[in-house]
């Protein structure tokens, strides 16, 4: 019965998927931004519902730019939950660009590509996203690079905040976490960590008791003199205390 259920959630996930891509080819083009960015979010809550996953929000969303949204990184479902909860552009690494479907459903979501083993391009990535900023964009990163088995949060990269210190822009922190809906405890099915395929992690994400996400929005908050390492330090542990609830 457990496999039969996931195996309906995972058709009507890739069903999904399809009128995602349908949306980008067909819709798209003929809307301004603020209804594309409406259809990403009202997307993504229907991808967390068909695949079983509720959605609970703490904090205050940002009602608009220009903000950079900081999170911790546990899995898969990151990018849709953070969209389902308030729309931005996230930054990520190259290769999602290439991946079948979920490249060009992220390519049509605003996602700016990074090729994390290049200085040079960390450098035009921090460009990039400044001039983002400066239009008034919400940007969203990951600054621990990867996903972490969710029990501690790995370091900060700082590189990526110098745009917001160069643009004086304010900074969200932002915690996630995934609980067990019927007890409430914390639950790591949905991680995606080491040598995991994508496809075992949905798969065994499907197959679990519900779930639930839980985002926290912090407090947006200024660099005030601070250099981009000490504000990620304080950042770090900030979305260390959001993501514990």
């Amino acid at each position: 019965m457990k496999h039969l259920k996931a195996c309906w959630r995972l058709l009507r996930l890739a069903l999904h998927m399809l009128k995602g891509l349908w949306i980008v080819a067909l819709r798209f083009p003929t809307l301004p931004p603020d209804r594309q960015q409406a259809l990403v979010q009202v997307w993504s809550r229907e991808l967390l519902a068909h695949a079983g996953i509720g959605l609970a929000i703490r904090g205050q969303e940002p009602v608009g730019g220009p903000v950079m949204l900081v999170s911790n990184h546990l899995s898969w479902l990151d990018i849709p939950v953070l969209h389902a909860a308030r729309y931005c552009r996230f930054v990520s690494k190259s290769d999602v660009q290439g991946w079948p479907l979920i490249g060009a459903l992220a390519t049509a979501a605003g996602t700016l590509y990074i090729e994390r083993s290049s200085r040079r391009d960390a450098m035009r990535m921090v460009h990039a996203m400044r001039e983002a900023l400066d239009q008034g964009e919400v940007l969203a990163v990951f600054p621990e690079g990867t996903t972490g088995n969710g029990r501690e949060l790995q370091p900060f990269h700082a590189n990526l905040l110098q745009a917001a210190v160069a643009a004086d822009a304010p900074v969200q922190p932002v915690g996630l976490r995934f609980v067990d809906q019927a007890t409430g405890a914390t639950s790591h099915v949905a991680s995606y960590i080491g040598d995991e395929t994508l496809v075992g992690s949905i798969w065994r994400t499907l197959c679990a008791p519900p779930i639930e996400a839980i985002v926290h929005f912090g407090m947006p908050e200024q660099a005030q003199g601070r250099d981009r390492r000490v504000w990620a330090q304080h950042l770090h542990r900030t979305v260390d205390t959001l993501r514990r609830g």
